[in-house]
């Protein structure tokens, strides 16, 4: 192996276990994400009297959103580009941001609790197969695939 190969191999495993942190916290925030907004509803008259009242803001919610958004769109599409070029887990993203957002702005009251948690898993799900697609080629030729 020549000074070129390990310097790749290197930068690959590097880029590898950074992308993998990124899903991993992807992953865990979207289904967070989920979880609050199909719990919110249920329990907001009572988050402020234990002093989480902030949950239920607007703000939060949507500062919890573009966060996600930079966190998957800088894993996801740094892997597709870097290592397994494949679409899946970008139109994943893509829907389950489209899902959110389009909750958020048009539904209102039990079935948003119902919509927008259904794209927070959609988010995650497309963090776990990017997270699988990345592990299959560190043990494999990437350019095959």
């Amino acid at each position: 192996m020549h000074h070129s190969c390990i310097c790749d191999y290197i930068c690959t495993m590097e880029f590898t276990k950074l992308t993998a942190k990124l899903d991993n916290i992807g992953m865990t925030a979207s289904t967070l994400c989920a979880i609050h907004c199909a719990l919110v509803p249920i329990f907001i008259t009572v988050l402020p009297l234990i002093g989480l009242g902030f949950l239920a803001n607007p703000w939060f919610e949507w500062g919890m959103i573009i966060l996600a958004f930079i966190i998957g769109v800088s894993s996801i599409s740094s892997s597709y580009f870097r290592m397994h070029r494949r679409l899946v887990p970008l139109l994943l993203l893509s829907i389950g941001f489209t899902i959110i957002i389009l909750g958020h702005l048009f539904i209102a009251g039990w079935l948003e609790g119902i919509v927008v948690p259904l794209g927070g898993f959609t988010i995650a799900t497309a963090h776990f197969i990017n997270y699988r697609y990345v592990g299959a080629c560190k043990v494999c030729n990437h350019e095959a695939h």
